[in-house]
């Protein structure tokens, strides 16, 4: 585990938000895609993809039909309007309702994944609310030196705003601590719940 690497991923994010991005990219790790689950369960991020270089296509534009198919439907409608209304097995020629055969066309949602691991990245979609970035602070909790470990009950108290092993409470409105667990990567009130601790990583607010 590299906390470097997560430190680099903690201020992109916040350099990201900042800027206004709606879709950054990180590197890819076991660490950062479970992280990066993390924020989107929190509502952090609107989306997380595995893809490469160059972003994704969104999902809603892979649906759209492409610009030739819209030319010929529109030419055979010019031709038979009457294909325009949809009916029960209507069928001319052996073609299908035009209408029918666009609305019903499924929708594709590929992702190109590189076969080179050193190529693929993680794409992260931001979230904004009245004009502000949903995340806009995302610090780490343990250093590359200092690595900070908490037990439940330590986390009990930092959940109640309180301060315990060097580590202030969560007093911002929506604020989340992340910690590595037995279990994988967690909230802090999570931990609680399950009774776990680890160590803390990282702790995200608006």
């Amino acid at each position: 585990m590299s906390l470097v690497n997560l430190a680099h991923v903690c201020s992109h994010l916040q350099n990201a938000s900042k800027a206004r991005l709606g879709l950054t990219s990180i590197p890819v790790s076991m660490l950062h895609v479970k992280l990066a689950l993390g924020l989107q369960q929190e509502g952090f991020l609107s989306s997380v993809t595995l893809g490469g270089s160059t972003p994704p296509t969104p999902f809603l534009l892979q649906a759209q039909p492409d610009p030739e198919e819209l030319d010929a439907m529109a030419q055979k409608l010019k031709d038979r309007p009457w294909l325009a209304y949809p009916a029960e097995d209507i069928t001319e020629d052996g073609v299908e309702n035009v209408t029918e055969k666009l609305l019903g066309k499924e929708q594709v949602h590929e992702v190109r994944v590189p076969k080179n691991p050193a190529r693929r990245r993680l794409w992260l979609g931001l979230k904004y609310w009245q004009n502000e970035p949903v995340l806009k602070n995302m610090k780490l909790v343990s250093k590359p030196t200092r690595r900070i470990w908490l037990t439940s009950d330590d986390l009990g108290k930092i959940t109640r705003t309180r301060e315990s092993s060097y580590v202030k409470g969560l007093t911002h409105p929506g604020e989340c601590m992340f910690l590595t667990t037995q279990r994988g990567i967690l909230e802090a009130r999570e931990c609680v719940e399950r009774r776990v601790g680890g160590m803390a990583l990282c702790r995200v607010w608006g």
